[in-house]
C-alpha cells in the first residue's frame, strides 16, 4: 500500500481522537462542519462538534483505532477497522466501524462514522 500525505492526516486524525482531544479532533472540520456517529443526530458546527465529542469522551475511559483498510478520491476517504473502547468499569470492548469523510481542501466538510455503539454500554456481565 502507498502511504499518501491523506493517509498521514487520516492519521493525524485519529491520533487526536485516541487521546481524546476533542479540541484537536473538531480542528480538522470545517467551520459548519457536520458529524454523525452511528444512528445519533448530526452534530453540526465546529463547536457543537467539539462539545458532543467531549461528552462522549467523558463516557468512556480509553480509545483505540486500528485501520485496516483506506480508500481515497480528491475530495473524500473511507475507511474501515476496529476500535477498542476501554469502559469505566476497566472493561473493554472492541467493535467494527467504517468512516467517511468528506472533504474541503484538508478539512473534513461531513464525517459519518458508520459502526453499532450500543455494546459499549450494555451492562457487563
Amino acid at each position: 500500500m502507498t502511504i499518501t500525505p491523506k493517509h498521514n492526516w487520516l492519521h493525524s486524525l485519529f491520533a487526536s481522537i485516541d487521546r481524546m482531544d476533542a479540541d484537536a479532533f473538531a480542528g480538522f472540520l470545517t467551520e459548519d462542519g457536520r458529524f454523525t456517529f452511528g444512528n445519533q443526530p448530526p452534530a453540526i458546527g465546529r463547536a457543537a462538534v467539539r462539545d458532543a465529542v467531549k461528552g462522549f469522551f467523558a463516557s468512556i475511559a480509553g480509545v483505540r483505532h486500528r485501520i485496516d483498510r483506506v480508500w481515497e478520491d480528491e475530495d473524500s476517504i473511507v475507511c474501515h477497522g476496529e476500535v477498542t473502547y476501554e469502559k469505566m468499569d476497566g472493561s473493554s470492548i472492541t467493535l467494527p466501524f467504517a468512516d467517511v469523510f468528506y472533504l474541503q481542501g484538508e478539512l473534513i466538510s461531513d464525517y459519518r462514522i458508520y459502526m453499532d455503539v450500543t455494546p459499549l454500554y450494555a451492562e457487563s456481565g
